[in-house]
């Protein structure tokens, strides 16, 4: 009887971490969605000088709210919260103005490319790794760069 138990609650625990890891991804996302915000918001207590309804002589500013901010990552599509202050001299650190996209990622597609892979499989390869669809023309735009950086390194000879 007591075997049989052991087996039921195994089988059990089994079906759990299962369940545990296929959500894997929605658990990674939302962990790492909240570290970045985390780092915004400690970025702004640092930029301002004190925290959030914090009063120091030091104070260098106050906050103003926020703003969405979506940006591209290997676990998916985050949704950040970015600080505010009233002055509009908060620039966070984490990512640069206007990327939309972490930058390794866009280090994997020119990789992709550079190895000769299409532009279309490119676009299919990160939808499956990352949830996010990255139109052919957005590859193109992206590798563009690079094809100019390469033919100023290395001139065709003719």
């Amino acid at each position: 009887m007591a075997r049989k138990q052991d087996s039921a609650i195994a089988r059990r625990m089994k079906e759990e971490l299962r369940e545990m890891v296929a959500g894997a991804g929605d658990f990674l996302k939302a962990h790492v969605a909240g570290t970045v915000q985390q780092v915004l918001e400690g970025e702004m207590d640092e930029a301002l000088g004190a925290g959030r309804s914090e009063r120091t002589t030091g104070r260098l500013g106050y906050r103003s709210g926020h703003y969405g901010r979506t940006l591209v990552t290997r676990v998916g599509r985050i949704e950040l919260r970015v600080p505010q202050d009233r002055q509009g001299r908060f620039r966070p650190e984490v990512f640069e103005r206007y990327q939309r996209s972490e930058k390794a990622l866009v280090e994997a597609m020119m990789e992709m490319y550079l190895q000769g892979v299409s532009t279309r499989s490119v676009k299919a390869v990160t939808e499956q790794l990352c949830g996010h669809e990255f139109s052919s023309s957005t590859v193109s735009r992206i590798v563009q760069g690079l094809d100019e950086d390469l033919d100023r390194f290395h001139p065709a000879t003719a």
